[in-house]
């Protein structure tokens, strides 16, 4: 599925939408450069779960968690030097309650599950303009990604 957002507010309601689609359990890898909207996106699916307050990358820390049913975990892979590095967060006990969404994925994605749901982003022509694709590897991740897009503008 391709789409394309004109602002952040589009990127974030996008992320919004889509974590009303999603179950514990499933892993959201995001790629694209600096600047291109991941976090964005991830701010959308906290929203989405009922999170409030602030939503950064967790560039420094590597993880964020935020609490919910499900909760979400926010990963930043840029630091990381291995996959062997994104393992060691531990991220299969925390998938049972809890959606992961991983920024900077195409860094670590040997130890990515395989089912999940990839969205790559990139600039567009405009200054605000972002192009998004989103692919999945499984029927229910299709299935969510068939739904999304019944539900877009």
């Amino acid at each position: 599925m391709k789409w394309r957002s004109t602002s952040p507010a589009q990127t974030e309601e996008l992320g919004r939408r889509l974590a009303g689609l999603l179950a514990a359990g499933d892993t959201i890898a995001l790629s694209g450069p600096l600047g291109a909207g991941k976090t964005c996106l991830v701010r959308g699916l906290a929203r989405g779960l009922g999170v409030s307050g602030p939503i950064s990358s967790p560039s420094f820390v590597l993880m964020k968690h935020y609490p919910g049913s499900p909760g979400l975990c926010h990963v930043d892979a840029y630091r990381l030097s291995s996959p062997a590095e994104f393992q060691d967060l531990g991220l299969p006990d925390w998938q049972a309650t809890n959606i992961v969404a991983v920024e900077w994925a195409d860094r670590v994605a040997a130890a990515l599950p395989a089912e999940r749901l990839d969205i790559a982003l990139s600039y567009g022509a405009e200054e605000a303009e972002r192009l998004l694709t989103l692919s999945a590897a499984t029927r229910r991740l299709a299935a969510v990604l068939a739904a999304l897009e019944g539900d877009l503008p």
